[in-house]
């Protein structure tokens, strides 16, 4: 248990496991993702050991007592995103048209 870690409402330290962020390279290409878990049914992870982590358990963000959804949850990474990186927009090209 790390004591810097903020512990829940009822007091016990919050240790359980509630995002992944993965990262591969091949051949000088860079791959990554994120998965945050927002309100899964938290019992599909009875059978498994996440990342290999077996001292914690699973969580998601309702779980926790945030009532938040999935597009809410799309829209604080869009902002968090934006912050970091600046706003993007790319320009979509019309699709030609064949005459004929």
């Amino acid at each position: 248990v790390r004591p810097d870690r903020p512990a829940l409402p009822d007091g016990t330290p919050a240790e359980d496991k509630i995002a992944a962020i993965g990262i591969r390279l091949r051949r000088w290409v860079s791959f990554h993702g994120i998965a945050i878990n927002v309100e899964p049914d938290l019992g599909h992870f009875g059978g498994i050991v996440p990342c290999g982590v077996s001292d914690h358990g699973v969580t998601s963000l309702v779980d926790l007592g945030l009532p938040v959804t999935m597009a809410d949850l799309d829209l604080a990474l869009k902002a968090a995103f934006e912050d970091v990186f600046g706003p993007a927009a790319i320009p979509v090209a019309e699709p030609s048209r064949k005459a004929g």
